[in-house]
């Protein structure tokens, strides 16, 4: 297969998921692996000091789109081994920087809600056709070499998995990893918590910066995230067991 054959086979691929299939109904092996497989990856140590970092990238591309939905320009990514990043932008101050800067924790949560609810409604092809897109375009954005490489790898495997994917498991894909990341939001808001508890390295955190702009301390910002993030996650649950075919009792 020659580059041409390769981009043409991609870019069918791609399109091939603007359209409805029959949505998620999880039987008791699906549910095992929306659920399972996402605990393991997101519990496991040695598993989650990857996927951490993919969720790290949902994190600051949440501060880039809101920031984008405000009229704020945004000049960078970066992105670190060590889960850490930063996201840089730059237009008027007040309310577009507050609201670029409180949507990193909630984003891998909300993505997570949105990618289980578009699985349950027959949507998970375009999710995961429009997820790639995104995570291709979102590379022009990135600034230091640690970020290329991890969003390199990212952009590449979702082409893999869009282009190689049976059709009949992108549903269970598409769920497990909305499941992994609203899991790994609930994760990251325990470790920023945990961060102001103990009151170490607080002003990298994103609490910290909200409440150096605004008129509220750090804890009611701490309390916002929390309230979107735990939100997300009880209606991820609701979603899943609503759709599932699965009787308990």
């Amino acid at each position: 297969m020659d580059l041409k054959q390769g981009v043409s086979t991609w870019w069918e691929a791609i399109t091939s998921g603007f359209g409805r299939q029959d949505g998620l109904e999880p039987d008791v092996v699906q549910l095992f692996l929306v659920i399972g497989i996402p605990l393991l990856v997101t519990l496991t140590p040695g598993i989650w000091r990857f996927f951490g970092m993919f969720v790290t990238f949902v994190h600051e591309l949440g501060h880039a789109f809101a920031a984008l939905m405000t009229g704020r320009v945004v000049k960078g990514i970066s992105l670190n081994f060590d889960h850490s990043g930063q996201m840089n932008s730059f237009g008027k101050v007040g309310f577009s920087a507050t609201w670029s800067g409180f949507w990193g924790y909630p984003a891998p949560g909300v993505l997570g809600l949105v990618l289980i609810t578009s699985a349950t409604q027959g949507w998970a092809p375009l999710a995961l056709s429009i997820g790639a897109l995104i995570l291709l375009v979102a590379l022009i954005f990135i600034r230091n070499l640690a970020g290329a490489m991890i969003a390199v790898f990212t952009a590449v495997a979702a082409q893999l998995v869009v282009v190689f994917l049976p059709i009949e498991w992108i549903s269970v894909f598409v769920a497990g990893l909305g499941t992994a990341l609203v899991i790994g939001s609930l994760k990251d808001l325990v470790k920023v918590v945990g961060v102001h508890t103990r009151r170490r390295h607080i002003q990298q955190s994103d609490a910290y910066i909200l409440a150096q702009g605004s008129s509220l301390p750090a804890g009611v910002w701490l309390s916002l995230f929390a309230l979107v993030i735990i939100v997300c996650a009880l209606a991820s649950t609701y979603i899943l067991y609503s759709a599932s075919t699965v009787s308990i009792g």
